[in-house]
């Protein structure tokens, strides 16, 4: 469909700025007249609620439990018929989404079976891919340090279990990357060079029209 809206998803440990690079493309998308919306993940949906209760500790539950929420979370998020990622893409919006599969297979996948949390994963694999995703790469010492500026950490936010995530993702794109658009880029200091590069990787999946 030529009219459909692109996918293009973010990626990275805590601390990357993913947030705050996705929300400057949204600006500057819109400038350039491409109507877009914003999402992420945990949702906002009920599933999204319990998750974000257990990641940050309201909930003391399993790993495998929190896998197969974001599972069943994310299914919806794509599914769902009233504000979910396909029906968005149809209607020609441009999603941008703050993280997707990848972040499961780094996250729980490398602290339960990589290959069990895949195969979790696989529906919404088979039902949507990004057309891009992009990986904001930081060493983690400075991922820990830009975390530790919030004052308060989650589940997964510890020196030890960052060095571990990035290991993860890197080894997920490795597995699981055929037929994937990832970039990794290098998030910087200077937020304007990071967004520069990311805009350039954005700019091919338009057809350079950007």
């Amino acid at each position: 469909m030529e009219n459909r809206g692109k996918f293009i998803v973010f990626e990275g440990t805590d601390g990357s700025g993913k947030s705050t690079q996705l929300k400057q493309l949204a600006k500057y998308l819109r400038g350039k007249g491409v109507a877009c919306t914003l999402t992420h993940e945990p949702t906002d949906s009920p599933f999204g609620g319990i998750l974000r209760a257990c990641l940050t500790g309201r909930i003391d539950t399993d790993e495998r439990a929190i896998a197969a929420l974001f599972a069943a979370d994310r299914l919806d998020h794509i599914t769902n018929g009233v504000n979910g990622i396909l029906r968005q893409l149809d209607a020609g919006i441009t999603v941008l989404c703050d993280r997707y599969y990848f972040s499961s297979l780094a996250y729980n996948g490398g602290a339960v079976s990589a290959e069990w949390v895949a195969q979790l994963n696989a529906p919404a694999m088979a039902l949507l891919r990004a057309d891009l995703t992009v990986f904001l790469d930081l060493p983690p010492e400075e991922s820990m340090k830009r975390v530790s500026r919030r004052g308060e950490t989650e589940r997964y936010e510890s020196l030890e279990n960052l060095r571990r995530v990035r290991d993860a993702y890197f080894a997920a794109f490795e597995r699981y990357g055929a037929g994937e658009n990832i970039a990794v880029i290098r998030s910087e200091e200077d937020r304007d060079r990071t967004q520069a590069a990311i805009r350039r990787e954005v700019a091919k999946v338009f057809g350079g029209k950007l």
